[in-house]
C-alpha cells in the first residue's frame, strides 16, 4: 500500500490495546486513534476524525512501499511488514497489559537490506486540539505535556522538535531492531519507569496466548471465533468488568452522513449476547465480571435503569459536538457522549432479567442481590410495559410500541418466573404468569400482520425490522412456528440487499444505512433453528469474508462501496459472530437464550 488520502479506509485499521484503552493502527503505519488513559478519555491521536494535524503517530519507510500485516497467532500483537526497493522492515506494534501506566511499544526490525524510515509523533490532547509543550530532559527521553497528561517517548533514535511535533529519520539494516516506547502518565506525577521492550513483548505474547488457550470452542470456525473473542477481550475494562461497544466515536454509518455516534460506553442491551458468548467459549472470569458490573450499575431502583453507562457505571454521559474536527470523510458532526442514555427502552428489562437467568444457568458466581433485582425489575415493568419506547435502534423520533420491546418485556417475566421456580422461592409468580400470558397474546395479536405473514416493527405497522429475528432466539416462539417462518422469509425478501440485512427501512429515503452486520448473524442463527442449516452456513461464510485482513469487523457494511462502515471494531458484530458459530456447531453444554 502506498501513501494516499488523509484517511485510511476503516477496513485498513487494526486494533492494539491493553484492556483499558485501545489504538487503531493503519496499514501505512500510522496510529490515528488513541484515547488516554482509558477508552472514554479524550483522544490524544484524533487524525481518524480530522487531519494529521489533530494527532497521529506515523512510523513507516521514507519512500514508496507496500505493506502486509497479521496478528501473531493467538495474540493482539500486530506485525506489519513493509517492502521497499531497498529492503524490508517489520514493525511490531502492541500495548503491554496495563500496569501502573499505559504504554504503546513499536519495534522496527530489519528483515532484508537497508530501509530508510521516518517517524512523526504529533500528540494532540483533548481530541486533537491541544498542542503540547515538548521537552528533552534526558538522553533518549522526549516529553510532550498538555494539561493533565504527559507522554514520554523513549527511543535511541535522535528526535527533533518542530511546531509541537516530534520527528526523526533513521535507517534500519537486516537484523537490527530499533525500539520506540510511548508511555502516558499524569503530568503532576513522578516520571514513570522505563519499559524493557523485549521483555514487554514476551510478557504480552504470553498473556494473550494463555488467555486464548482457555477457550473451549474446537469447531469448524475456531480461528475466526478466537479472533473475535480476543477482540472482545480487548474491549473489556477489567477494573470494573464493563465492556465498551466499540473503541471509537463518530465513524459514520454512511460516509459523509450525520449518523455518527459515540460507542465508547457499555450497553445493557448487549448483556445476554455477551454473557453467552463468553460462557460458551469458556471465559467464565470475564462473564462473571460482566454480570457483576450489570448488577452494580443498576443500583437499588429499577426505575433508574438506563440503556447505557460509562465504564465505571457513570450515569451522566452528556452528548456534545466537536466542531474543530472535520469528521471521517467529512462526516459531521463528531459527537462525544450519547444522548440515547436518557431514552426509555423497554427491552433492557428483558435483557437484564435474561442475563441474570443465563448467568445462573451457567453457574457463574452470582451476586446475592440478583433475585432481589429480578423482583424489582418485574415490579417496575408491571407499571410501564404498556408505555411506548424508543426501540432497540434508539430512534430519536416519536416513541412507539415496538414488537421486539414488548417481546423482551415478556422475556423479563419469563426469566423471573423460571428463576424463582428453580430456587423454590416464594413470590408473586402466579401474577407474573398471568401478565406473561397477556403480553404474549398481545404481541401475537397486535404485532403480527397477516397480509405480510410476518411480525412487524411496531403495533399497526407494515414495516419490518431485523430485530424480529431475535423472537425465536429468546424463546418467545419456536423457530418452526409458522409465524416465525413467515417472518424470516419476509425479512429475507424486504431487508436483504446485496446478500446482507439492513436493520429496517428508514422512513426518510434520504437516510441511507449500511447493512447491520449483527442482524445478518442473527439471521444465521434463526435459519439454523428453523431447519435451514445449509442456508445458514452459506450466509455465515459470506459474512466472514467481510472481515478485514486481520479479522476485524465494524458495525455495518456498505454493499455499494464494498466498505466497512460505523464504529470499529464493533463488539456486537464480533459477539454475534461467536454466537452464530456456536449455533451452527452446537454442543450439549452450550447455553442458548430460550
Amino acid at each position: 500500500m502506498k501513501h494516499a488520502q488523509i484517511h485510511s479506509r476503516i477496513k485498513d485499521y487494526a486494533l492494539i490495546g491493553d484492556c483499558e484503552t485501545a489504538a487503531l493502527v493503519s496499514k501505512t503505519g500510522s496510529i490515528d486513534w488513541l484515547c488516554w488513559p482509558d477508552f472514554a478519555s479524550p483522544a490524544c491521536f484524533a487524525s481518524l476524525l480530522g487531519t494529521p494535524a489533530n494527532g497521529r503517530w506515523q512510523l513507516s519507510p521514507a519512500h514508496s512501499f507496500r505493506s502486509q500485516r497479521r496478528y501473531r497467532n493467538h495474540t493482539l500483537i500486530l506485525e506489519t511488514t513493509f517492502s521497499t526497493r531497498s529492503g524490508k522492515v517489520k514493525v511490531t506494534d502492541f500495548m503491554p497489559i496495563r500496569g501502573k501506566h499505559s504504554d504503546v511499544v513499536r519495534l522496527v526490525h530489519g528483515v532484508e537490506g537497508r530501509v530508510s524510515m521516518t517517524m512523526e509523533l504529533a500528540l494532540r490532547l483533548d481530541y486533537g486540539r491541544s498542542i503540547p509543550w515538548l521537552q528533552h530532559p534526558y538522553k533518549h527521553d522526549y516529553l510532550a505535556t498538555a494539561g493533565p497528561g504527559t507522554a514520554y517517548l523513549r527511543t535511541p533514535v535522535e528526535v527533533e522538535f518542530q511546531d509541537g511535533t516530534m520527528s526523526a529519520e533513521f535507517g534500519v539494516k537486516k537484523g537490527e531492531t530499533i525500539p520506540f516506547v510511548l508511555t502516558y502518565a499524569s503530568s503532576f506525577e513522578n516520571i514513570p519507569e522505563r519499559v524493557n521492550p523485549k521483555l514487554a513483548l514476551r510478557q504480552t505474547e504470553s498473556y494473550w496466548k494463555k488467555w486464548a488457550a482457555r477457550g473451549v470452542y474446537k469447531g469448524k470456525w475456531k480461528a475466526e471465533v478466537e479472533r473475535s473473542l480476543i477482540t472482545l477481550k480487548a474491549l473489556t475494562y477489567p477494573p470494573t468488568g464493563g465492556i465498551v461497544a466499540a473503541a471509537t466515536t463518530s465513524l459514520p454509518e454512511q460516509r459523509g452522513g450525520t449518523l455518527n455516534w459515540d460507542y465508547r460506553f457499555c450497553w445493557l442491551r448487549d448483556a445476554t449476547f455477551t454473557l453467552l458468548a463468553l460462557m460458551n467459549a469458556g471465559h467464565r472470569e470475564e462473564a462473571a465480571a460482566w454480570q457483576q458490573w450489570l448488577v452494580r450499575v443498576v443500583g437499588g431502583e429499577a426505575s433508574q435503569v438506563q440503556i447505557l453507562y460509562g465504564l465505571r457505571g457513570e450515569r451522566q454521559v452528556p452528548e456534545s459536538e466537536l466542531p474543530w474536527l472535520r469528521g471521517y470523510e467529512n462526516s459531521k458532526p463528531v459527537r462525544v457522549g450519547n444522548r440515547a442514555a436518557n431514552q426509555f427502552q423497554l427491552d433492557i428489562f428483558g435483557e437484564m432479567a435474561d442475563a441474570l437467568y443465563q448467568a445462573r444457568r451457567g453457574n457463574v458466581d452470582l451476586d446475592p442481590r440478583d433475585l432481589q433485582l429480578h423482583c424489582q425489575l418485574v415490579a417496575y415493568l408491571r407499571s410501564v410495559w404498556q408505555h411506548p419506547d424508543s426501540g432497540i435502534w434508539e430512534e430519536r423520533g416519536k416513541p412507539r410500541q415496538f414488537v421486539y420491546s414488548n417481546a423482551m418485556a415478556w422475556v423479563a417475566l419469563d426469566r423471573a418466573i423460571k428463576s424463582f421456580e428453580h430456587h423454590g422461592m416464594e413470590g408473586p409468580v402466579e401474577e407474573w404468569r398471568m401478565l406473561r400470558r397477556k403480553l404474549h397474546d398481545e404481541v401475537c395479536r397486535k404485532g403480527f400482520n397477516r397480509k405480510l405473514n410476518s411480525f412487524v416493527a411496531y403495533y399497526g405497522a407494515r414495516k419490518l425490522d431485523a430485530s424480529l429475528l431475535l423472537l425465536p432466539l429468546v424463546g418467545f416462539l419456536p423457530a418452526t412456528d409458522k409465524r416465525i417462518l413467515g417472518t424470516i422469509r419476509a425479512i429475507e425478501k424486504h431487508l436483504m440487499t446485496g446478500g446482507f440485512l439492513k436493520r429496517n427501512r428508514p422512513d426518510h429515503k434520504a437516510v441511507r444505512q449500511g447493512d447491520f452486520l449483527a442482524c445478518s448473524f442473527w439471521l444465521v442463527q434463526a435459519l439454523a433453528l428453523a431447519g435451514r442449516k445449509p442456508d445458514a452456513e452459506k450466509l455465515f461464510k459470506r459474512l466472514l469474508r467481510l472481515r478485514n485482513d486481520v479479522g476485524l469487523m465494524s458495525e455495518e457494511y456498505d454493499t455499494r462501496a464494498h466498505e466497512l462502515t460505523g464504529n470499529f471494531p464493533q463488539a456486537l458484530s464480533h459477539i454475534a459472530l461467536v454466537n452464530a458459530a456456536f449455533q451452527l456447531d452446537p454442543r450439549p453444554e452450550h447455553l442458548g437464550r430460550g
